[in-house]
């Protein structure tokens, strides 16, 4: 898909869909984690982190109407709230809050998640040179 000319909807794209789906799963199982951990720890950075990677591909969608350079902006974010989300999901693991083919799995998730924010920068920088 190229980008020149064209708007992306977020919803089209595969790395948000994934990215969605994958937040609303951490988001049902943190909620499983100890009360402490409910509001300002781990679970709830687990869940804002994880939604944060969903909000950035969706704001960023929206604003390369103006420039694809902001576009890529926001995916850089994205790419760090994914990296983050990876951090906290390690935490769970190793506070033992989620198993560890659980944590072992969205971790790889989170990653492939990343690698498609990386390609789809990529592509935009390519685009735009």
């Amino acid at each position: 898909m190229s980008t020149e000319g064209a708007s992306w909807r977020f919803e089209d794209l595969e790395v948000f869909k994934r990215a969605y789906q994958l937040s609303l799963e951490v988001h049902q199982e943190s909620l499983k984690f100890p009360n402490v951990e409910q509001y300002g720890g781990i679970a709830d950075q687990m869940r804002r982190s994880s939604k944060s990677i969903c909000a950035l591909i969706a704001e960023g969608s929206g604003r390369q109407r103006g420039s694809a350079s902001e576009f890529r902006r926001y995916l850089v974010m994205a790419l760090a709230s994914a990296d983050e989300t990876r951090l906290w999901c390690r935490y769970a693991h190793d506070l033992g809050y989620v198993d560890g083919a659980r944590g072992d799995g969205w971790r790889d998730r989170f990653h492939e998640i990343a690698r498609m924010l990386q390609g789809l920068i990529a592509k935009l920088e390519g685009e735009t040179k």
